[in-house]
């Protein structure tokens, strides 16, 4: 069977499709033909040996995917529809994964829409739930707002009630934003003058934060009092900013790191009460990921650099093969 797999650290053009085994589940294991898988930063970051996680070349990317059950196992039924996640191996024509990291994929969705889901998704709920504390009729700011990770925030935070903002750099991610459920859309350039004028001066009550660099300040400023800035990642790529802790004192506003990954894989359970809890809106079409590019197997490579070079809008999705 086919996978896509790092053999040197020299980034997405030197991955390769390899003939690997089969692999042999564990008790704790379901096994799943792969249809679809999703195009995610870590992804990135292991071609390149950049990850904080290191394994040995080779080894098959793949953080999100979806498919199909090949045998009963743990509640599932053989050819039943169903989304898993790891860290890394879901790039693979069958893939044996942990029934704790797999869930039962609507009727209402499609196999690209579920490789679009877990991380995403996962990760947007425990920034809004559980890092943001976010609460009904509050104002939630998006920073990266056509990408996978933003869109998957404005769903969410409408669903939960929020009024929402989205930054975007151009027009064509306007759309997205906006069809992802953004009640406004402003561009970086003088977005917290923006925001003051949407909010009558009163400040949004959550930044998420998946660029980072030269906007992290005056995210902080744009934030109102007992405000929360909810840092997911530095897609900017000009570093990691530094905060000057008066600002947070002087507002009573807080900093906060979203590092879902690190949270929920060291929690057995977490992450299916979290799809309990995003089930509703998945069923209600509440929650529907916007799907940018699908890219054949061995255009895995070419689909990160578009997404490092942010050319990305919604989810990209790979396809594995087609039954």
């Amino acid at each position: 069977m086919r996978a896509v797999q790092v053999v040197s650290n020299d980034g997405p053009e030197a991955l390769v499709v390899n003939e690997v085994p089969e692999p042999k589940p564990g008790p704790d294991d379901v096994l799943i033909d792969v249809h679809r898988v999703g195009i995610s930063f870590p992804d990135l970051l292991l071609s390149r040996g950049e990850y904080q996680m290191k394994p040995e070349p080779p080894f098959t990317l793949g953080v999100d995917f979806a498919g199909t059950v090949v045998e009963a196992a743990h509640g599932f039924e053989a050819g039943q529809r169903v989304v898993g996640v790891l860290p890394h191996g879901g790039a693979s024509e069958r893939v044996a994964c942990p029934a704790i990291f797999t869930f039962p994929l609507p009727d209402t969705l499609s196999f690209d829409e579920g490789a679009a889901l877990p991380m995403n998704y996962l990760t947007a709920h425990f920034a809004l739930d559980v890092r943001g504390n976010l609460r009904e009729s509050e104002t939630v700011l998006v920073h990266g707002a056509a990408g996978g990770v933003g869109t998957a925030t404005l769903q969410l935070a409408k669903a939960y009630g929020a009024r929402t903002i989205a930054v975007v750099s151009t027009d064509e991610k306007a759309e997205i934003a906006r069809q992802a459920g953004a009640d406004e859309v402003i561009r970086p350039e003088g977005f917290k003058d923006e925001v003051a004028r949407l909010t009558d001066g009163k400040g949004v009550d959550i930044v998420l934060d998946v660029v980072g660099g030269d906007l992290f300040t005056d995210s902080l400023r744009s934030l109102a009092p007992l405000g929360r800035l909810l840092v997911v990642g530095f897609a900017a790529g000009q570093g990691i900013p530094e905060v000057k802790v008066n600002r947070l004192l002087l507002n009573n506003i807080d900093v906060r790191g979203v590092g879902w990954g690190a949270y929920a894989m060291v929690r057995p359970g977490y992450m299916q009460e979290q799809w309990t809890a995003i089930m509703p809106f998945l069923e209600s079409g509440a929650v529907k990921p916007p799907i940018g590019r699908v890219y054949p197997i061995e255009e895995f490579g070419q689909a990160l650099v578009d997404m490092d070079e942010r050319r990305t809008l919604g989810k990209s999705v790979v396809v594995l093969q087609d039954k």
